[in-house]
């Protein structure tokens, strides 16, 4: 059985909340109602419904500005919002596609066009539900995998920090930004093909057990490349193992056909991996992490460019 959508409606005359409260009620909707935009965005925030149906001329905050401020939200920009107008002019539809609205209904407006829209758009709404919730899925795997190792407890945290304050340093834009905190949780999810007796191996590993490590990176990009809203993860959980002179894992690549955010997730995990305390020895310093991550840029294996700006950053914000 299908959930029951949540629709909020937003309009500054009661009676006309009321009569699309009493035409959406018939699809098994739940509404709920605002007076206002300020209100409305209260609402949003604290309830995440499934579907904003929201008049344009409002006092206060009106339909343009509560649609655009919902859409700048990460948190809530996947909602749905239908602006309800009776402006036919084209700049105001050109406003309302500026400020990131979903659909637009003219009044007077057909009731059954209206329903008809608010269907279609909360079928988009829970496909989008379920790309996060597979999402969701393999973010806990990867939490998972790590819990199974007691050393790393937190390492797939601190990377997700590390990394997007690295991204935003850099100036990237928040898609990559996005993608950089995720690939810090999903970057090591192929371990999940690795067996225990290898992963928890006290002692060095044999050839073979270094080969079946490697194949983590391959492994993980699978699992990834299911969901389409992780193709810009995928490269972060394939080649964050790479090094510029091609001696990395598991395509060799070299130099710029690394792609970047892979390269800042390498200088991540390695300065975490020397920071935090492992069963082979005691956590580093800070400035012998920083050492060893200026002699790998020495070698050719990092960017030092990369590598100076995060030792910034770091040392900058303790």
């Amino acid at each position: 059985m299908e959930r029951m959508a949540t629709v909020l409606v937003v309009d500054d005359i009661e009676g006309n909340a009321r009569l699309l409260e009493s035409l959406l009620a018939p699809d098994g909707h739940a509404v709920r109602t605002a007076a206002d935009g300020a209100e409305a965005l209260r609402l949003v925030s604290a309830e995440h419904p499934d579907l904003v149906l929201m008049d344009v001329m409002m006092p206060n905050v009106d339909g343009f500005e509560a649609c655009q401020a919902i859409k700048q939200d990460a948190s809530t920009r996947l909602i749905p919002v239908v602006l309800i107008t009776s402006l036919n002019d084209s700049a105001s539809r050109i406003r309302g596609i500026d400020v990131g609205a979903d659909d637009f209904v003219s009044k007077p407006f057909n009731a059954h066009e209206l329903r008809a829209r608010v269907r279609s758009l909360l079928r988009i709404k829970r496909y989008t539900d379920d790309l996060d919730s597979a999402e969701s899925v393999i973010v806990s795997l990867a939490l998972t995998i790590e819990a199974r190792d007691r050393t790393t407890d937190g390492h797939c945290h601190r990377l997700a920090r590390y990394a997007s304050a690295l991204g935003r340093t850099l100036g990237l834009d928040e898609d990559d930004v996005s993608a950089l905190e995720r690939g810090g949780f999903l970057h090591d999810v192929g371990k999940v093909g690795i067996p225990d007796a290898v992963l928890a191996k006290p002692g060095p590993l044999t050839r073979e057990e270094y080969e079946l490590i490697k194949q983590h990176t391959v492994i993980g990009d699978r699992l990834c490349g299911e969901l389409r809203s992780l193709r810009n993860v995928r490269p972060i959980v394939r080649h964050h193992h790479e090094r510029l002179d091609g001696s990395g894992y598991p395509d060799g690549l070299r130099d710029e056909a690394i792609p970047l955010l892979a390269q800042i997730m390498g200088i991540v995990d390695v300065f975490d991996a020397l920071t935090t305390e492992r069963p082979y020895r005691a956590a580093l310093p800070f400035a012998r992490a920083a050492e060893e991550l200026r002699c790998e840029a020495a070698r050719g294996w990092r960017r030092a460019d990369l590598v100076a700006t995060f030792l910034d950053m770091v040392e900058r914000d303790n």
